[in-house]
């Protein structure tokens, strides 16, 4: 009687799956936009209109977008904007693209380690393909290799198949709770939070670009002798040492210098280049901040109005 028992519960857990696949699917289309092989992207909904979104590095060319709907229609797509710091591309449909059988994704709630996921992919004219598994970890707030901010990347123990980037990442309910990438860390399989979609979804709509903040340059993180953390009226251990400026730069033309030591932009300490580029975001565009270096032993308060990375 147990295993008849334990069979028809994992009968039924199957068949959830499913069904989990079905409903999750009427959201996802393929994504013609590099040779020979195509991915994955997800319909999702903004305060306008459906777009897709997808990986940005499955979008290898900016015209002749192809995507397929869930329902087999093939349509042409428009490039929004797109920011490889995050893996992210957003595409525009036509206006009457979407029929019976498609609909935009609905997002989950909040993962926690231990969750069981499944990642899903439209690679192909031959239906949705699945790997199942469980979130291992969820780390973050971070950068992604490319510099780009990530309120928290997803590590799920699931398959990445080709073709799988810029696909789902759902819950037992079907519903989205990220984006998945074989690119956005150096690790296989990661996916990009919800928090991170919309954020870049509308600044993708906005812009066509994430803007970010530049100075123009070459650092190395070197210790900061207590007595000129002290002389600079702090206590940080290290600071960033000035090993090239830019010609033309926002760093040059507020007067850093070869051999500067970085210690302060605006309030915060500058002990590592992550610390710097958050002092970089998109809020500090062509504003002037101030900015504390020691130069030959001595304290030299500088103002540097931010630029834009290009």
């Amino acid at each position: 009687m147990a295993d008849e028992t334990t069979g028809n519960a994992l009968s039924a857990f199957s068949e959830q799956l499913a069904d989990v696949v079905a409903q999750a699917a009427r959201s996802i289309v393929t994504v013609a936009a590099r040779p020979r092989q195509t991915a994955t992207g997800i319909l999702w909904k903004t305060e306008n209109e459906t777009i897709v979104l997808t990986a940005d590095h499955v979008v290898e060319r900016e015209d002749d977008i192809k995507v397929v709907l869930p329902d087999g229609k093939e349509v042409k797509a428009q490039l929004i904007g797109r920011d490889p710091g995050t893996d992210l591309a957003a595409l525009r449909l036509p206006a009457d693209a979407l029929g019976e059988g498609t609909q935009p994704a609905e997002t989950g709630a909040t993962l926690r380690p231990g969750h069981l996921v499944l990642a899903i992919g439209r690679p192909g004219s031959d239906g949705a393909r699945v790997s199942f598994g469980v979130v291992s970890a969820i780390d973050g707030p971070r950068r992604s290799w490319h510099g780009g901010e990530i309120e928290g990347v997803i590590y799920a123990d699931v398959t990445l198949y080709p073709g799988f980037s810029g696909g789902p990442l759902v819950d037992l309910s079907g519903k989205v709770v990220g984006l998945n990438s074989s690119h956005l860390t150096r690790q296989n399989s990661s996916a990009i939070p919800l928090v991170t979609l919309d954020r870049v979804a509308k600044t993708l709509l906005t812009h066509g670009r994430v803007r970010r903040g530049y100075l123009g340059v070459g650092t190395q993180q070197v210790p900061l002798p207590e007595a000129l953390a002290q002389k600079a009226g702090l206590t940080q251990e290290s600071a960033l040492l000035v090993v090239n400026v830019e010609t033309g730069s926002p760093a040059e033309k507020g007067g850093l210098m070869l051999g500067d030591l970085l210690v302060l932009v605006g309030d915060q300490p500058i002990i590592d280049v992550d610390s710097l580029r958050a002092q970089l975001s998109s809020d500090k565009l062509d504003q002037a901040l101030p900015i504390r270096v020691i130069r030959g032993g001595e304290v030299q308060n500088l103002s540097i109005t931010i630029g834009e990375r290009q």
